[in-house]
């Protein structure tokens, strides 16, 4: 399988695993091992560039610890031990990606929505110290909608603890626009409150994702409020590392939602540093 492949699918699916599932990370430059906290593929948003199928219905509903813990553990080994680049789809990967970067947790929903989210957090990083894998960081994709929760302000914590980080989303700077992409009941105020409160404790990476809707690339007008959006973070005492501007890169909710060309991803990348002062990253779309 192509690098390009393994760059575009990332399936919930590995073997007989049902909450853990290896992907090749174009942000993490290596191997991600993904924590699907949200296998029933409830969200709080409705995205209209997600990759989840939500057409069809998961065979499993419920998260099952032990299960998960279990297939976390096994899975682990695996990749830590070298075998898992072998055989298989990840074999052939440059050697510089051969590497585990990171335990993610995303999946097919918003994790922080999972109701024990600190428990499972907590015992993930257990499991993580026990293996003796502190280059191993974790990493927390969200799009901050309930930073403001006390059950995940403590699953936060952990994360800071355990060579976390927080990569939450933010990709619009008009309340409109952020309609227009993201298609939810919270406010665009409120994401950029909790994503300002959640950054004065800790750095955090934003990840933003731009994209032609029905062929028209954000407007200029708009790129400037998201860089005015970046700067109410840091006005507010928020520390921001660097933001990951990226584009389309695996099928998406709606068929009008096309990746931007690399020139406009680096326009919006120039954009950032020059309105906010802040490193910021691209990644291309892959055709």
């Amino acid at each position: 399988m192509a690098i390009e492949s393994l760059h575009s699918n990332h399936d919930r699916i590995y073997g007989s695993n049902r909450f853990v599932y290896p992907v090749l990370s174009r942000r993490s430059n290596g191997v991600s091992l993904g924590v699907n906290l949200n296998p029933d593929k409830v969200c709080n948003f409705d995205c209209i560039y997600c990759q989840v199928d939500r057409t069809s219905h998961s065979e499993t509903r419920f998260v099952e610890i032990d299960q998960l813990l279990s297939e976390l553990r096994a899975t682990l080994a695996f990749i830590t031990s070298g075998d898992f680049f072998g055989d298989g789809p990840f074999k052939d990967i440059p050697v510089e990606l051969k590497r585990l970067n990171d335990i993610a947790f995303s999946g097919d929903g918003e994790p922080t929505t999972y109701k024990n989210f600190d428990e499972i957090i907590s015992k993930c990083a257990s499991l993580k110290r026990e293996l003796g894998l502190s280059d191993v960081k974790m990493v927390l994709i969200t799009n901050a909608s309930m930073f403001h929760r006390d059950h995940v302000k403590a699953g936060l914590r952990i994360f800071d603890e355990n060579q976390g980080e927080i990569w939450a989303k933010l990709e619009a700077g008009t309340e409109a626009y952020f309609q227009t992409i993201d298609r939810t009941t919270f406010k665009l105020q409120e994401i950029v409150d909790n994503i300002s409160e959640a950054a004065r404790y800790r750095s955090i990476v934003i990840q933003s994702l731009f994209m032609n809707v029905k062929g028209i690339a954000p407007s200029d007008e708009e790129l400037l409020a998201f860089c005015g959006r970046l700067s109410e973070v840091v006005a507010a005492g928020g520390t921001i590392d660097h933001v990951q501007v990226y584009t389309v890169a695996r099928p998406p909710a709606e068929s009008y939602v096309t990746a931007l060309p690399n020139t406009k991803v680096d326009q919006i990348v120039a954009l950032v540093q020059e309105q906010t002062g802040l490193a910021a990253v691209p990644y291309y779309g892959i055709s």
